[in-house]
């Protein structure tokens, strides 16, 4: 090899590291400064849905230590300390039902800001790394609510974890083994409730919280995502807020306002203890795992995949999660506008519904087996509507957007918005709690019908249905109302309309 070639080569080596340098730079932000401001769009309760599942995990973590005064992690103590906090211990039921609603809401939360940041292809270039971290942390919101169900030693929470633990018996080897000896140990009742403590409050926090630094590390490096109903213009883009004090004011005042509502929620609605788990009590009981994997849990039951195994519908699940996380490599396209977008938005819709309606489903159908003609009716179904919704949507709003420069400063600047903001912070706030509340108050009441129910209990399940079914609808009319605020919506609802003034 020649000298002209080997420095050639050596070049062409320099370069693709500067490439890879400059890569890695635009991603993690290596080179950005710290505590940049935030734009006037961003402050919005939407934008900061991540925040609040981060106070919601404060608040857990604050209840948590106060609980481990008095929990036991025995099999033989762990059932009698908790009902000891219960009974016994000053606001005892209190702080149980707070660290109870506000793992609901946490996870409510973190759910939520998935389906935006997909809807709003957060995970574009360079924010690709932002997903995939925000991925992990959902994993491990999950891991929270999968470990602390089973610490009350009840019969309700030890027959879910029994389920959930024979989900990830069907993983294929060696995968199984692993999860399996992370999470149970050495094997036994005993072990197992040892390890889950553990992974509860030392592994999975500590995780999280250095997960929660990378997470800020690359948003103070890419800032906040610009808005993709219409594009910022210059002036837009310089009408910026210091993120000291106002943004941090502004954060402070929608953490109170959230944590508010859920301490006078758990202190108007305690929850009761269930039973102690027993192998007879057990026997008795139609187990089923927590609302959150109840969607995983109905898909398992179709006799299809009942015939078939529980690791190939297990591994149908996997590559459903894989393609989440594989997201920003997959969906590649420059544009972030949801009307210019209709595949993604399309399939993203399908899939929100379909968990919904698997997890209701299942929570009404314990324990049976689904025909195949049956999910096929109602998964197909859900498919075939949200498709048609979907298109109607886009056809009729979407691609009437009108992205003028002009029309969005004024609607930014209009004295309206600026009241509609504040208002829709509470409301958002409002439907958290009442999210919580309903999944809580569902999650109790089917447990006590499985048991042995009453008019009572199915009075409170319906109106635990409704008021679901009220957060759904009103999270849809903030978001219309949002909407309005930018001045892009043509089609307009009237009926949505009350109270806004132009």
């Amino acid at each position: 090899m020649t000298e002209v070639e080997t420095q050639a080569e050596r070049e062409g080596e320099a370069g693709r590291m500067e490439k890879l340098a400059q890569w890695f730079d635009s991603r993690l932000g290596l080179s950005h400064q710290f505590l940049r401001p935030v734009p006037e769009y961003a402050i919005n309760p939407f934008y900061w849905l991540g925040a609040l599942a981060v106070v919601a995990f404060v608040i857990q973590g604050v209840t948590g230590v106060m609980m481990m005064l008095y929990y036991v992690p025995t099999t033989a103590q762990a059932y009698s300390s908790t009902q000891f906090i219960f009974q016994s211990v000053a606001y005892g039921s209190f702080l149980e039902t707070v660290h109870l609603y506000t793992a609901y809401a946490m996870i409510l939360l973190a759910f939520m800001h998935l389906m935006r940041g997909y809807f709003v292809s957060v995970h574009k270039k360079p924010r690709e790394l932002m997903w995939v971290v925000g991925m992990l942390m959902g994993l491990v919101t999950l891991g929270f609510g999968f470990t602390g169900y089973l610490l009350p030693w009840t019969v309700v929470s030890k027959s879910a974890t029994d389920v959930g633990v024979g989900m990830i018996d069907a993983l294929p080897q060696p995968i199984s083994s692993f999860i399996s000896f992370l999470i149970i140990g050495g094997g036994g009742a005993g072990a197992e409730l040892l390890r889950f403590y553990d992974l509860h409050v030392v592994v999975l926090p500590a995780v999280l919280l250095v997960l929660l630094v990378v997470k800020m590390y690359l948003l103070e490096s890419h800032g906040v995502s610009e808005p993709v109903t219409a594009s910022p213009t210059q002036e837009g883009k310089r009408r910026l807020i210091p993120i000291f004090p106002d943004v941090s004011f502004y954060l402070l005042e929608l953490a109170a306002l959230f944590g508010s509502l859920m301490l006078f929620v758990a202190a108007a609605f305690p929850l009761t203890l269930a039973p102690q788990y027993t192998p007879q009590l057990a026997s008795q009981f139609t187990a089923q795992p927590e609302w959150y994997f109840l969607w995983i849990y109905q898909l398992l039951k179709i006799s299809a995949f009942e015939e078939a195994g529980l690791p190939v519908a297990i591994s149908v699940v996997s590559v459903i999660i894989a393609l989440i996380f594989l997201l920003p490599f997959i969906d590649r396209g420059k544009t972030r506008m949801i009307g210019q977008r209709p595949k993604y938005t399309t399939l993203g819709a399908i899939f929100a519904a379909e968990v919904i309606v698997l997890a209701y489903w299942g929570m009404v159908t314990p324990g049976r087996v689904i025909p195949n003609w049956q999910a096929a009716l109602v998964l197909g179904g859900t498919a075939v509507a949200v498709a048609l919704i979907s298109l109607v949507l886009h056809r009729l709003i979407f691609r009437r957007l009108v992205t003028s420069s002009a029309d969005a400063r004024k609607a930014l600047a209009a004295p309206s918005v600026r009241w509609a903001s504040a208002w829709t912070a509470g409301s958002f706030a409002f439907l958290m709690a009442l999210g919580a509340l309903s999944i809580g108050w569902l999650v109790n009441s089917v447990s006590q019908a499985l048991l042995g129910g009453s008019a009572e209990v199915l009075a409170t399940l319906v109106l635990s249905a409704a008021g679901l079914a009220v957060t759904l609808l009103g999270t849809l009319y903030l978001l219309y109302r949002l909407d309005l605020g930018t001045g892009m919506i043509k089609r307009r609802i009237k009926a949505f309309e009350v109270g806004w003034r132009e």
